[in-house]
């Protein structure tokens, strides 16, 4: 009886199975059919919603439409919502844009290129309104580039500054018996002050100051140009936070009106001169058309977003052997004519940036290889932009940092002390344990680890130089573990122009000799959809169970279990920026 119970139970989940299979590929199928269909109306207005994360690359999800299957964190990609507006810029059905955000989900230099994309839409003659019952900070600068910037009448404006704030563990370190042991060069190098201080060291602190005020300096010129408001009368409001009220921002020229969003649409049929109003989302806008170049040379754009690891690596990390062996296929492929290093990332593992710069000198002794710096290029991800021929960067971009530093723990403390769990050892050589957690590492042990990090930081040094022409004392000058912007480096010599993705691309090109006819194509080619959807299947329900047992401390947890990463040298920045 039990035999047939267990077949009667296993037909039933096979036919179940078989049944949300087929309901899945429906969706698969309309979704993808739907892609053919999208076609805009006359007199319409691309309608953008930037209520996403803005990611380097947008993967396309067929199953976004169907709400118990749609992944929790999807994007939107800086490249394809750049895309987008260029396209409308010049399509006539497109009259305007409608912009709709409260946040901007993106680093500095992401809000910078979209801000800089929509500021050439407006010079095609189009307009631009922006609309929200509340702007944050780097939401207003992306929405003060509007023909007109509209507020709900109960709305809020956030400008005021910006903040950085860094969360130390020392505390909780002591609490739990745990000693780290710090190796680092560079009285900048402070991405292990987390693990050893409870605040900020001086130098640290000097260097944030500098960064913040930098990126807010830049913000606040592009809201003085576009809003027509003297920069020094700009700062002090911001400094003083005199928009406190809805009101205020109207009367100090921060925005045009106060309005609903009923009178918005109405403000929108008057400026696309229809009674009927036809709006298109972003998410349909950019099925309608194709940027696709048949060409026999191709522009290889390398995508590297992340935290840099050993290995493969999984998605949202730069893993050193994979992207090794990326750069490698380019540089042997005769179709690649050139290369774009797109860099997003802090840092990470010393050995695989090396790994990784190995292979862009390489390349560049073959091909044109342009650094396009993203939001971050720092520290490991500086060590892969100065293999290139040329780098670029935006005026935010958050880069440098060129030190070394490599940290053990001690746990013998939290292991006797509140577990009770007690170790002895058996060592063929006098080092035979020396990478070990169940005791504190010996002077000597400490010294040879020292040693070798100094070691790495030398050879940083020096392959910095070398790839900027410069003297190993002028580097040192600059290096020390310190971050700069984007407009900082430039004069420093650390990057060679200002400037966004798609100069880097038509660089590419020049130097290749290849402007009048090329073709771009993005690496690493994203992985199949299903096998896609299943592993974020596997991400969101680990996440989620995770989320609902330990609820606000979520974040915190995720960054102690980055913790594990600290292996071996690394070369990351000095700190994980969150600007508020």
């Amino acid at each position: 009886m039990n035999f047939l119970k267990n077949i009667l139970s296993t037909l039933i989940a096979l036919l179940l199975f078989s049944v949300a299979g087929f309901f899945i590929m429906l969706g698969v199928i309309g979704s993808l059919s739907e892609k053919d269909k999208v076609v805009v109306d006359e007199n319409s207005i691309l309608f953008l919603n930037l209520d996403k994360p803005i990611t380097e690359q947008e993967i396309e999800n067929p199953l976004d439409d169907i709400e118990f299957l749609a992944a929790e964190e999807s994007s939107i990609g800086l490249i394809e919502l750049k895309k987008s507006i260029r396209n409308a810029a010049k399509d006539p059905n497109i009259k305007g844009i409608y912009l709709r955000l409260h946040y901007f989900i993106g680093g500095m230099s992401s809000l910078e290129e979209v801000r800089m994309e929509l500021e050439d839409f407006k010079e095609s003659g189009k307009f631009i309104i922006a609309y929200t019952d509340y702007y944050s900070e780097g939401a207003y600068y992306l929405a003060s580039v509007a023909d007109q910037v509209i507020l709900n009448p109960e709305g809020e404006i956030e400008l005021n500054g910006l903040n950085a704030n860094v969360t130390f563990f020392t505390g909780l370190f002591e609490k739990l018996g745990i000693k780290p042991e710090i190796f680092r060069v560079g009285e900048f190098k402070s991405a292990v002050e987390p693990y050893f201080r409870k605040s900020l060291s001086p130098e640290n602190e000097l260097q944030l100051s500098e960064l913040l005020n930098g990126i807010n300096d830049n913000m606040l010129l592009g809201i003085s140009k576009s809003r027509e408001i003297e920069f020094d009368r700009l700062k002090e409001i911001s400094n003083k936070m005199e928009v406190r009220e809805a009101e205020d921002a109207l009367r100090l020229n921060l925005i045009d009106q106060l309005a609903y969003e009923d009178e918005v649409l109405e403000k929108l049929k008057e400026a696309s001169g229809v009674s009927n109003l036809e709006m298109i989302s972003y998410k349909d806008y950019k099925k309608s058309f194709s940027t696709f170049k048949l060409s026999s040379n191709e522009v290889a754009v390398i995508v590297a977003s992340g935290e840099i690891v050993m290995g493969r690596g999984e998605d949202g990390t730069i893993g050193g052997d994979k992207f090794a062996k990326q750069i490698r296929k380019a540089r042997e492929d005769k179709g690649i004519k050139a290369i774009v290093l797109r860099i997003n990332s802090p840092g990470g593992s010393y050995l695989a940036s090396d790994a990784m710069w190995r292979e862009i000198k390489l390349a560049a002794e073959a091909k044109p290889v342009i650094a396009s710096m993203s939001d971050y290029a720092a520290s490991g991800g500086y060590y892969m932009a100065m293999a290139c021929d040329t780098i670029i960067a935006q005026p935010n971009t958050i880069t440098g940092s060129i030190g070394i530093f490599g940290m053990m723990f001690n746990l013998q403390g939290l292991l006797e002390d509140k577990l009770g769990l007690n170790h002895d050892e058996v060592q063929t050589g006098e080092f035979s344990g020396m990478m070990t957690v169940t005791r504190p590492l010996t002077a000597v042990e400490k010294s040879i680890i020292q040693k070798s990090i100094e070691k790495n930081y030398n050879t940083f040094i020096d392959k910095a130089a070398e790839g900027r022409n410069m003297s190993r004392e002028d580097m040192l000058k600059i290096a020390s573990g310190r971050v700069w912007t984007g407009t900082q480096a430039e004069k420093l010599g650390l990057v060679d122009i200002l400037g966004d993705f798609d100069d880097a691309i038509e660089m590419a090109a020049e130097k290749a000799g290849i402007s009048e006819d090329y073709k771009v194509r993005y690496y690493p080619e994203v992985k199949p959809f299903f096998e896609r959807i299943f592993e974020d299947f596997e991400d969101q329900a680990r996440a989620k169970m995770i989320k609902s047992e330990v609820g606000e401390l979520y974040p915190y947890l995720e960054k102690i279990k980055k913790v594990k990463n600290l292996r071996g040298a690394q070369a990351r920045m000095p700190f994980e920026l969150e600007i508020n």
